[in-house]
């Protein structure tokens, strides 16, 4: 039995499909948009074109075609793509409807864009690709910067080094270092001051030697008590020592009461009766 593409070919089959041709011109698309100018031809035209699409649509879902292949029928897509854009924009200066506004956009929307590539999409296979896969893999989002204000959240007198002492080791240490440098600069400046002697000879020796071993004796037994109070401090209580003058009690109250007659004189005295107890102040030696 003879397959359907064979029967097709036969000559009766070639006869019978001339006499329903007879009479009949085929008529084919125009190539520009433009040199059409009735309004049913050019619905005709655009509904031909998204047939062609479909069809190719379908075709190149199959990833099996080859590289090559799909890459052709991707190209006529979007060739076709582009056309049917040419004929609704005809079509609306024919008095048509605006498909680009109302028209569906099923076919669009199967293809996809690369960023940067406006226009051109890849349908079915062709986005998988060696090439077009790439394109279309999102690169990771960048972490957020923070901001000012909570970088300075976190920061505190810690962050400063201001607390460094705390920890009840640096302190000890530093003491320790501290007679050790300080013992080395005074047995260097011994050393020193004997060859300098021994060069002089003067009678001045026994003097000096007496008034510095006594005022370094005085400096070493503050320096341990210090150390020993600052380090014991009672029941394990940080003692602290003054390096500055610090004012007693009763000096504080006269400095208060000094301030607050100033602070009165100014409110409800004037600046003339100012002026004259200044006078009777520097008159009377005050």
């Amino acid at each position: 039995m003879a397959r359907n593409a064979e029967k097709a070919m036969t000559a009766l089959a070639r006869f019978r499909q001339a006499q329903l041709e007879e009479g009949k011109v085929k008529e084919r698309r125009p190539f520009l948009a433009s040199e059409c100018s009735e309004l049913p031809k050019a619905e005709k035209w655009r509904r031909q074109i998204i047939s062609e699409i479909s069809k190719k649509v379908a075709q190149i879902q199959n990833a099996g075609l080859g590289e090559f292949k799909i890459r052709d029928l991707n190209d006529e897509i979007n060739k076709l793509l582009r056309e049917k854009g040419h004929w609704e924009v005809r079509i609306k200066e024919l008095g048509g409807p605006d498909y680009g506004r109302v028209g569906p956009k099923m076919l669009d929307h199967e293809g996809k864009e690369v960023p940067g590539n406006r226009g051109y999409k890849y349908f079915g296979a062709a986005k998988d690709l060696p090439g077009v896969r790439e394109l279309f893999e999102k690169e990771p989002i960048p972490p957020p910067r923070k901001t000012r204000a909570e970088l300075m959240k976190d920061i505190d007198a810690e962050y400063y080094g201001y607390r460094d002492e705390d920890d009840g080791v640096l302190v000890p240490l530093e003491q320790e270092y501290e007679k050790h440098v300080i013992a080395e600069a005074v047995e260097k400046w011994k050393v020193e001051r004997e060859a300098r002697l021994a060069g002089e000879g003067g009678g001045e020796e026994e003097e000096e030697e007496e008034e510095d071993e006594h005022i370094y004796a005085v400096q070493d037994e503050e320096s341990d008590e210090e150390m020993r109070d600052a380090t014991e401090g009672g029941e394990g209580a940080q003692t602290f020592i003054a390096h500055v003058p610090v004012p007693s009690q009763k000096e504080i109250e006269e400095a208060l009461v000094r301030r607050k007659k100033m602070e009165l004189l100014q409110k409800y005295a004037s600046e003339t009766l100012m002026a004259q107890s200044e006078e009777a102040k520097t008159l009377l030696g005050l």
